[in-house]
């Protein structure tokens, strides 16, 4: 069995790398499906967010408007609260995620999908890391595409969110594995194809070291 951290900067296409592995055969698990699962009404996660940061990061219906509470908590330096809150059931999620996979195939490639792992801490649970990096411009122009913004406020966005992050650099070295996703999808698929039978060798040996 293996663990694996894929990691990288805001709208660098982790996502679709991820996609990639797991079109390879990995199973792959997305820590911000599980931290939108646990921001739903009724979790101790939702429960906590609103008692720390109001009421007004919620819509009509009392779901968390996700965006404001981006606002509420970016700008104002309290991203530190926010992460307090949903990191540790996010890890412990994603650890119950892996173990289970594990018990179905001791051979298997477990891979999650995160962001802040360097930040968070997590990265220390897993045997290997990817980051995934690409330009600044790119991933302005990724992130206007993706929540259809003006190229001016993408770029203000992108600019925030980085500040609360950890840098590429950073990522980079804490990783055993670098993909570079500023050229065409073909070229990234081919750097996925080659690291591949590398995860796979690795996860043969540990399932029969264990």
């Amino acid at each position: 069995m293996l663990k694996v951290g894929l990691t990288g900067g805001v709208a660098c296409g982790k996502t679709t790398v991820a996609k990639m592995f797991a079109d390879l055969g990995a199973h792959v698990a997305f820590a911000d499906d599980i931290a939108r699962d646990f921001m739903q009404p009724g979790h101790k996660v939702y429960e906590r967010i609103v008692e720390t940061f109001g009421r007004d990061v919620l819509n009509e219906d009392d779901t968390i408007n996700r965006a404001r509470l981006a606002d509420a908590a970016f700008p104002t330096g309290r991203i530190a609260e926010l992460n307090a809150i949903v990191h540790p059931p996010v890890i412990d999620a994603e650890e119950q995620w892996m173990r289970s996979v594990f018990q179905k195939d001791p051979k298997a490639i477990a891979m999650i999908e995160a962001a802040l792992m360097l930040e968070s801490g997590s990265w220390r649970q897993f045997d290997r890391m990817i980051t995934v990096t690409c330009n600044f411009d790119q991933k302005v122009e990724r992130f206007s595409h993706r929540h259809e913004l003006p190229l001016d406020a993408a770029r203000v966005e992108v600019e925030r969110r980085m500040r609360a992050q950890a840098s590429d650099e950073e990522k980079v070295r804490i990783s055993q594995f670098v993909i570079d996703n500023s050229g065409t999808l073909e070229k990234t698929r081919e750097q996925v194809s080659r690291i591949w039978p590398t995860l796979k060798t690795l996860s043969m040996q540990m399932a029969f070291s264990r």
